[in-house]
């Protein structure tokens, strides 16, 4: 358990955290929600004690192991498999299988475990990364936007992974619906407190939505309370007989708590400019074929025609092609065959990450958003400014000194800027926090125009798609319908084969299990064996002995005057010898068989445990 107590931090003037506090319980899955800047990641790098609070504690057991997902990238080995083998524990070092697993499981084939990590993607280093510290078992697993550069069946499979880990998570995403499968308790950072409740993101903004409510209406009440109070005190302080009615309203005053107004937090909330259109159809693709090279073809005799209201995602892995097509369909990418034919009334509005690049370095936030349209003045670029969360002078920062999520913002206001009634979306989700996703969703959906939109986020496509475009295999194709009713008709073809890869290993793994079984039989043979050897020669001894007895009995009735008798003692001695004897090798039998069916339950555990890890 890790126990957080009444820690502060701040930088410079602004504060991020004032005394707050929480604790992280035994096999807790943590959901870190709140506004971006409002210190998510600060708290990570505070818990893994990179930095210190200004003031509490962080009490953290002897002995346990935190395990972060860098961002940094730094690969010493020749192959994937070797790098990931890296973050195996010491006593686990011969595991590759483990490795394997993992690696399978987040979207890297068996040839991939192969090449050399540095010539991965940045998406694929970044999963890799993942991989290491999911082998090494911490005892709690730090995830900052693990879902970032993984499409959407690595998604898929990372969020079943996490579902069921077995120690303590603390996780950050912008992807709401995946943190509601994963989370046992969502902590939010609120005003400078850090609130925990049990449950997903939905009843914890529900509470905070109710708390501050509740604390509003109280606080108007008591500062009505406290004018009625003041009044009577300066009404009647002169009145004698009033005097103990009037110290006493005073005493209440004295001890009334001042509660002070609740700042107004600006949240983003917008919507786009629907230029009018009266046609049913906005652009048709015929036939259209793509490849960047002679020998992979990226998009074969694709065709597709849009309506004016259509609400169509493209969906699939990553490298297959989406934003080559989005491109294509934007008019960006001139197909190698085939066409695409636009409505003359047609206004197109392309959001792709790469055209931050379009953005020009010298200007300010506002002019950008003043350039976007000729009907914009600097009032509505500065209402656009704000928001998207740059108010006030923040509106005259340069492009040049932004981040890259701030500049996907500017984007997204130009956007807002311009009156269209085409939105082509490459993964607009991409850098904004929670709240802002969700005010990006309803806008999306009150837009009136068309929507073509990539995305990896599953409560967008639950949520907006009424068609898919499917990049699946070797083939890319139109899915009339909705996310659900595609998983239920058509699925991940990727998570069926692993299913099924996985039903022969659990066979396989129980065949195995079936002749490790038979082998301790033979092995508790073998060591019975010499024992009950031992025996049976004993006992064949005894058998012996006894008819040489029963000869000298006979001999006695016939000449009980001479020595018999004496040999006849000799010979019970030596029975009464043998019989001690097997007595204790029955007990020396006795010991080894519990021994060994101790050992032998010990190795059923084992086989167990085994059996459960392959399934």
């Amino acid at each position: 358990m890790i126990s957080i107590e009444n820690i502060s931090k701040s930088y410079g003037g602004y504060v991020l955290f004032d005394e707050a506090g929480f604790k992280i319980n035994p096999k807790e899955r943590i959901g870190l929600v709140g506004r971006n800047g409002h210190g998510k990641t600060t708290l990570f790098r505070l818990i893994k004690r990179e930095e210190f609070p200004d003031s509490g504690n962080i009490i953290i057991p002897k002995g346990y192991r935190i395990g972060c997902v860098e961002q940094r990238i730094e690969f010493t080995e020749d192959t994937v498999l070797k790098e990931g083998i890296k973050g195996l524990l010491e006593e686990q070092k011969d595991h590759f299988w483990k490795v394997e697993k993992v690696l399978a499981g987040i979207g890297f084939s068996s040839e991939d475990l192969k090449i050399n990590p540095h010539e991965l993607s940045g998406g694929f280093q970044v999963r890799l990364n993942l991989a290491k510290v999911i082998v090494s078992e911490p005892d709690l697993l730090l995830l900052d936007e693990p879902t970032n550069y993984l499409d959407i069946t690595s998604i898929r499979w990372v969020e079943r992974f996490l579902a069921n880990w077995p120690r303590e998570l603390m996780l950050i995403t912008h992807d709401r619906g995946f943190m509601d499968k994963v989370v046992t308790h969502v902590i939010g950072i609120h005003r400078k407190k850090i609130r925990k409740i049990t449950g997903n993101t939905e009843k914890y903004y529900i509470q905070i939505a109710q708390d501050e409510e509740i604390y509003e209406k109280t606080r108007v009440n008591d500062e009505k309370r406290k004018k009625e109070i003041e009044l009577f005190i300066s009404r009647f302080r002169a009145k004698a007989r009033l005097a103990n009615m009037v110290q006493s309203r005073v005493k209440t005053l004295n001890k009334m708590e001042k509660k002070d107004k609740l700042e107004s937090i600006k949240i983003l909330d917008f919507s786009f400019r629907s230029a009018h259109y009266r046609g049913k159809r906005l652009l048709a693709a015929g036939d259209i074929n793509f490849s960047y090279d002679r020998h992979t073809s990226l998009i074969r005799n694709f065709s597709i025609a849009i309506g004016s209201h259509d609400r169509v995602c493209i969906i699939g892995k990553n490298g297959k092609g989406k934003t080559t097509l989005l491109k294509i369909l934007a008019g960006a990418l001139t197909p190698q065959k085939g066409r695409v034919d636009y409505n003359p009334a047609a206004i197109k509005g392309f959001f792709e990450q790469t055209n931050v690049s379009h953005l020009i370095d010298s200007r300010t936030i506002e002019e950008e958003i003043l350039y976007s349209h000729n009907d914009i003045d600097r009032q509505a670029a500065r209402n656009i400014c704000g928001v998207m969360m740059f108010e006030g002078d923040s509106a005259l920062k340069k492009i040049g000194v932004l981040s890259g999520g701030e500049k996907s913002r500017v984007l997204i206001g130009k956007l807002l800027a311009t009156p269209v009634n085409l939105l082509l979306l490459d993964e607009p989700t991409n850098h904004f926090d929670m709240e802002s996703c969700d005010a990006l969703l309803a806008a999306l959906d009150s837009f009136e125009g068309a929507i073509i939109m990539v995305t990896h986020n599953e409560m967008f496509l639950h949520a907006l798609a009424e068609r898919l475009i499917v990049f699946q295999e070797e083939d890319v194709h139109v899915f009339e319908g909705s996310y659900q009713r595609f998983l239920e008709k058509e699925g991940w073809k990727e998570e069926k084969t692993t299913e099924a890869a996985q039903n022969v290993n659990t066979k396989i793994t129980k065949k195995e299990l079936r002749r490790l079984r038979s082998e301790i039989i033979i092995e508790k043979s073998k060591a019975l064996k010499p024992i009950e050897q031992i025996i049976t020669k004993t006992e064949n001894e005894i058998e012996a002995l006894e008819k040489e007895l029963n000869s000298y009995m006979e001999a006695i009735q016939k000449a009980l005057q001479d020595k018999a008798g004496k040999k006849v003692a000799e010979l019970s001695q030596q029975i009464h010898n043998y019989q001690k004897s097997i007595d204790s090798l029955f007990n020396d039998l006795e010991l080894f068989t519990e021994e060994l069916e101790t050992k032998s339950a010990e190795f059923e555990e084992k086989l167990k445990q085994i059996e459960l890890s392959e399934d």
